[in-house]
């Protein structure tokens, strides 16, 4: 069974072929699998850390991983799987060996016996999750028309949401069918444990299906059909020695001057009184890791000036000269993800703080209340999930009659209100009216971005291209994990519920800045 019929291509064909419903479904069923990796991590990490003794303003920090990990993975993966051909093809041998390393690592997860190790599996697995997730959106890229993509990704958001439900939903459905939902301080409940061994191995499973029952074209048959369209994005201008060189020393001194100012002021509270209530005292150390980062992006471009003036190049100077050299429709959409996954990641660090101590009246990790909170929660994110599954093929529907950006602008406004709706309602049963706004929302951000960046980029780059986009979903992860924690105890004495109102405002902009995106013209 092949999902892409191109054996029965000429091996230069000009024009990519329409493809089937069905070779459409086999090329996005590994997304479900993904999913579940994801959504087991987005619902039930919090859960564990806190578990493991986290305090809720650590929690934040706590995630860092999943940043991190992505910022780093996500473009040399998409650079080394536009440059790779075996006999698995081109994005599928990344495909398989990132889920065989989430799949151990979902294992391992819930038994971790200390919060450091939890962190580090989160770390790994998230890097493991990203090998395997981010050839997927180029593989759509790849294999369809231009015309077909919209719906290609909106198969792949069907099936992150009928994923995200399914692990989402398993610690309150083995909960109902008799696991046991609490356990001793330190240790994390059987039905969240049960659940992610279930996810793991129907993980496996999913990638599997895609990986064996598709085929890719080679390189050379999608430099044919990219030589037979206008090219989207000419080759641009490299950047020069001397702008790496003062790019680098500018952010390499912002980087510097921001952790001696965090040192100070941790410094300065440090000798204050424990009785006096100071701004200074919420300065955490988690805003060493953002003056890093800032340090660290300088020194990747002194690093790329000192090889352009030896004239070498590598795939280091190919990503940021590729980096720089984005067209502007990906430009504005980087603008609309950053402040779309700033709103994701508060909803997903801290609903389940939020609603467990809002909504059930208990921060006690070892109470009935705390954990049935929680694992309401998880029915929650099942909710949006599916909501975002039955939502998925009604978007390009709305695009063809408003453009994808004005369809992207609406879904995004609907999950402001939902995120706002949460901190508005409060009875618990009545939380699933909120969620489907969020669901809306997600079925958008997973597809409609990536239907338009497809056709403002060159098929011979869809990998790096996808990798350098997806920074722009690492990057305000790594401020929510930085920041949101400093805010909430700085501002709203560590109540978790106001992260989702400051998401819901995140929302609202980035809707509004989807509306200025300019959509290329195939």
């Amino acid at each position: 069974m092949t999902a892409l019929g191109a054996d029965a291509v000429k091996p230069f064909a000009s024009v990519r072929p329409r493809l089937t419903r069905l070779a459409i479904w086999n090329m996005c069923v590994g997304f479900f699998g993904i999913q579940i990796g994801f959504g087991l991590q987005n619902a039930n990490t919090s859960r564990i850390f806190q578990t493991l003794g986290a305090e809720v303003d650590s929690l934040a920090i706590l995630w860092i991983a999943a940043p991190l990990t992505g910022l780093i993975v996500q473009p040399i993966i998409g650079h080394f799987s536009d440059k790779t051909w075996g006999r698995l093809g081109r994005r599928r041998p990344y495909f398989l060996f990132g889920a065989i390393a989430t799949t151990i690592a979902l294992v391992f997860m819930p038994n971790a016996p200390v919060l450091w190790m939890a962190a580090a599996t989160l770390w790994i697995m998230d890097a493991a999750i990203n090998v395997t997730m981010e050839p997927f959106r180029a593989f759509v890229g790849d294999n369809l028309p231009e015309e077909q993509r919209a719906t290609g990704y909106a198969m792949q958001s069907f099936f992150i949401g009928t994923g995200a439900v399914f692990a989402s939903c398993l610690p309150w459905l083995l909960t109902q069918g008799g696991v046991a939902n609490t356990a001793p301080e330190g240790i994390v409940p059987d039905s969240v444990r049960i659940s992610f061994y279930v996810g793991a191995a129907a993980m496996l499973v999913a990638v599997l299906w895609t990986v064996f029952s598709t085929k890719e074209y080679s390189p050379e048959q999608i430099d044919a059909f990219e030589g037979a369209r206008p090219s989207p994005l000419a080759d641009h201008e490299l950047r020069p020695a001397a702008r790496y060189l003062n790019g680098g020393l500018i952010w390499l001194a912002v980087g510097a001057l921001a952790f001696l100012a965090v040192w100070f002021v941790r410094d300065q509270a440090a000798a204050l009184p424990a009785d006096v209530d100071d701004w200074r005292k919420a300065v955490g150390k988690e805003l060493y890791v953002l003056a890093g980062f800032v340090a660290g992006f300088g020194t990747l471009q002194l690093v790329v000036a000192a090889f352009r003036r030896a004239a070498k190049s590598n795939g280091l100077t190919e990503i940021l000269d590729d980096m720089f050299g984005m067209p502007e429709t990906m430009r504005g959409l980087a603008v609309v993800q950053f402040f779309s996954w700033f709103a994701l990641f508060a909803m997903w660090i801290y609903t389940t703080a939020a609603v467990t101590a809002v909504h059930f009246g208990s921060s006690d990790t070892t109470s009935v209340a705390y954990n049935e909170g929680a694992d309401w929660v998880g029915v929650l994110f099942g909710i949006y999930n599916g909501v975002a599954a039955l939502v998925a093929f009604a978007l390009p529907v709305l695009a063809r009659r408003v453009g994808k950006r004005g369809a992207h602008a609406v879904a995004l406004t609907m999950g402001g209100l939902g995120l706002i709706g949460i901190f508005l309602i409060r009875d618990p049963q009545m939380l699933w009216l909120p969620m489907i706004g969020v669901g809306i929302a997600w079925a958008s951000i997973v597809s409609m971005p990536y239907a338009i960046l497809s056709s403002a980029v060159p098929g011979r780059k869809m990998g790096v291209y996808m990798g350098v986009f997806n920074i722009f979903i690492v990057v305000p992860q790594l401020v929510a994990a930085t920041l949101l924690g400093l805010m909430l105890n700085a501002l709203f004495q560590s109540q978790a519920i106001w992260a989702l109102v400051v998401g819901g405002i995140s929302f609202f902009i980035a809707a509004a800045f989807a509306l200025r995106v300019r959509e290329a013209r195939p």
